[in-house]
């Protein structure tokens, strides 16, 4: 019995090796690939983005591929990096690209900014770059990147719960996932926020899908009693809470969303119960 265990774990282990390796990088015309990179795991990401890990890790970071594609000089850099799922993907790529800049059809989304390209796709983020800033030596790049959007496996499409946010006053390319300490909080898990701007008014809304209704309501009553509050009965309800570190906050939540809305003053609750029930119809 001991002996099949035995080879039952080593069997899985050489299958996760295996899957870790087997991804192909594509040819790129006119330039040698050179590979002298390891596959990096959880345990090893820190050697790599020094300083940087601990953000990849938060969003379920698997591996890392990466490759060189050399010219002479010329130098193409591609790392693959493997997250656990699609929400995850997102969220790391959200968290580093910018409304400025040059975005491109690309995976779910893509952009281009200085010699960078960055896309992702299914559970992948890719981060293309080079240190060359010629205008030939760019089009190869868009070239690989195309090939290996093409190359992997996955939808080509955003988060299904982005299309929830209200488009009035929304930001363009400003919309992020946070996968802990939502506003600060340690209950406040896994919520996507887009920013807003109506006027002069700037604020930013959170939706939290939980799996039933009774997640919603123990995370709901964790933020209502934080705050010094009874904790609630009902399965659906909106409150306007005293956040100690966030200021007013605008609480709303129904079958298994939460919706909340920082930003806004307390005269705003119409603004604020508007958005709510846009998201919550």
């Amino acid at each position: 019995m001991r002996t099949k265990i035995l080879a039952g774990f080593l069997l899985l282990t050489l299958s996760g090796s295996s899957l870790a390796q087997q991804l192909a990088f594509p040819e790129l015309s006119g330039y040698k690939k050179a590979s002298n990179y390891p596959v990096y795991g959880p345990d090893k990401l820190g050697n790599y983005i020094k300083g940087a890990a601990d953000t990849y890790l938060a969003f379920g970071f698997v591996n890392l591929h990466v490759t060189e594609y050399k010219k002479g000089k010329i130098v193409i850099k591609l790392e693959i990096y493997r997250l656990s799922n699609n929400i995850m993907a997102f969220g790391i790529y959200s968290s580093e690209r910018s409304p400025s800049f040059r975005y491109m059809n690309l995976g779910a989304q893509g952009y281009i900014a200085d010699e960078a390209i960055n896309f992702f796709k299914g559970n992948y983020y890719v981060k293309i770059s080079t240190n060359s800033k010629i205008e030939k030596v760019l089009k190869s790049a868009e070239s690989l990147a195309l090939k290996v959007s093409n190359m992997l496996e996955g939808d080509s499409k955003m988060p299904a719960v982005l299309s929830q946010f209200p488009e009035t006053g929304k930001k363009i390319n400003e919309e992020t996932y946070i996968n802990e300490s939502v506003l600060g909080h340690e209950f406040l898990i896994k919520a996507f926020k887009a920013a807003y701007q109506i006027g002069s008014d700037n604020f930013s809304i959170y939706i939290m899908q939980n799996t039933n209704s009774e997640e919603v309501k123990k995370t709901v009553n964790a933020y209502i009693t934080s705050t010094g509050m009874d904790p609630i009965e009902s399965e659906t309800g909106r409150y306007l809470i005293k956040d100690g570190n966030n200021g007013t906050i605008f609480l709303a939540w129904k079958d298994n969303l939460i919706v909340i809305i920082a930003g806004l003053s307390k005269d705003q609750t119409e603004d604020a119960d508007r958005y709510a029930s846009e998201i919550l119809k």
